[in-house]
């Protein structure tokens, strides 16, 4: 897909499994909205083949099988809350229940102001509703959590979960890195329309840098003895007095047996802290930390 002399998509390869939910992660500009646009069938794809559930994504039977939450708009301006969800759940033939959907997603004390009126936080909100409220078998979730207070946030992590129980399948984009690894089974993340990294979350994590184990002990172990004692290929290092970073696989044997050296030479370890790369960590290494 490309905007004038800007390649936006630039022969983007993936697949979504049925009854899974697949983030797709990338810096601003990477081409994710294109993406999720095409497979919306907003925009006609200029090259390449989008099949969604089998069929072209301008195809108007798809319309009643899949859910789309925008990342702004998808509402009239004037049109008040829950008038807009109801009128969006008689297109459908077996909505889900519309006042319940309304309390889940603390839509109650908003239903009669006009959309453009309504917070940021709301608009995002009554969006998600609209999305899911016609049972879809797929939903596309543009950064469906942008501008949502924490409680909120975890209730919409909660319906999308149970989404999957029932057998939808989710795409979704997000800048939050703790959603994409709390949710999705899949993450492809893009950059500059080109994909470059793909795998479940933990996946991607084991891919980058060993994980570590901090413990603060006494000053001048024998970390040479120490090491011999670790799995081969296991780094012990003192980074400041009696402050120990141990670097390698990290698993529970590991720090069994970490633990059981300290407890035969009389060594009482005062913290033992477990530290594991994120999802966040993997994506800036691929993408980088300069401001775009």
């Amino acid at each position: 897909m490309r905007y004038g002399a800007t390649t936006a998509v630039d022969g983007l390869d993936l697949d979504v499994a049925p009854g899974s939910i697949t983030a797709i992660l990338g810096p601003n500009g990477a081409g994710k909205t294109t993406t999720i646009e095409t497979c919306e069938g907003f925009r006609p794809v200029q090259a390449g083949t989008v099949r969604v559930l089998g069929q072209d994504p301008g195809e108007q039977s798809l319309r009643a099988r899949v859910g789309v939450m925008l990342q702004a708009g998808g509402a009239w301006s004037g049109v008040r809350a829950h008038e807009m969800l109801r009128h969006v759940a008689k297109l459908h033939a077996h909505p889900l229940d519309v006042d319940l959907l309304i309390e889940r997603l603390g839509l109650g004390s908003c239903g009669s102001t006009p959309f453009r009126r309504l917070s940021g936080g709301q608009q995002q909100r009554l969006s998600l509703a609209m999305a899911v409220v016609g049972r879809p078998e797929l939903v596309f979730l543009d950064e469906p959590t942008a501008g949502l207070d924490p409680q909120t946030r975890h209730a919409a992590w909660e319906l999308v979960g149970e989404l999957r129980q029932h057998g939808v399948t989710t795409v979704l984009t997000t800048h939050f890195m703790d959603e994409a690894e709390t949710l999705s089974d899949h993450v492809h993340i893009v950059d500059a329309g080109r994909m470059i990294a793909s795998g479940t979350p933990a996946e991607l994590t084991r891919q980058a840098a060993s994980n570590t184990i901090r413990f603060v002990a006494r000053p001048d172990l024998d970390v040479v003895d120490l090491m011999q004692a670790l799995p081969h290929g296991t780094k012990v290092e003192e980074r400041s007095p009696g402050t120990y970073v141990v670097a390698g696989d990290v698993d529970p044997s590991l720090l069994a047996t970490l633990t059981a050296w300290c407890a035969a030479h009389g060594v009482l370890a005062e913290s033992v802290l477990v530290e594991r790369q994120t999802l966040e960590d993997r994506f800036l290494d691929l993408t980088g930390r300069r401001l775009r």
